[in-house]
């Protein structure tokens, strides 16, 4: 393996939750995008907490990162989804984002913090190696958090105060 396909295996990794998340979601009416921006903004504020306690980022580490993502993608599909199912119930496109959003939560929550406390506990009892993929991971799901639900619902709030009332949102 060279270092130009090892290159072209990250890219094309990389590239892999944004492009579920285009084709899950509907593009022309943002939630795809909006997915995208919420787990690029996960990562960021990841990785800007590594860097600012000087973290190196090692193989668990990077596993630590790769589970933060696709925590970051579950927690957007339950959002999406619940929300999807409120505008099937006939709910208007404002009140089954606000619904959406509020029933979501308390699922993200409850696997949040599962996962922390695994983290904690593999933190406790965990050698070096294992301690960089416990704190890696804690942060990122900190990160989720605040991205999945903060974030998505400022986007989705903008997106419904650009549409005329009454107009549906495609999910």
């Amino acid at each position: 393996m060279t270092p130009t396909s090892s290159e072209r295996s990250c890219r094309r990794a990389a590239a892999a939750p944004a492009f579920f998340c285009n084709s899950r979601f509907n593009v022309r009416d943002a939630a795809g995008i909006n997915a995208d921006v919420a787990l690029l903004l996960n990562l960021i504020i990841l990785l800007g907490f590594m860097g600012y306690f000087e973290a190196v980022l090692t193989l668990p580490g990077i596993a630590g990162v790769i589970l933060t993502v696709g925590m970051g993608v579950d927690s957007n599909v339950l959002i999406f989804e619940r929300i999807r199912e409120e505008l099937r119930n006939g709910k208007t496109p404002p009140s089954a984002v606000d619904q959406g959003f509020s029933h979501a939560w308390i699922t993200i929550v409850d696997t949040h913090v599962t996962t922390i406390v695994s983290a904690a506990i593999l933190f406790l009892f965990g050698t070096g190696p294992v301690k960089g993929f416990a704190v890696t991971l804690t942060f990122g799901l900190l990160a989720n958090l605040f991205t999945a639900v903060f974030v998505s619902r400022v986007i989705f709030d903008w997106i419904l105060s650009r549409k005329e009332r009454g107009e549906a949102l495609s999910i």
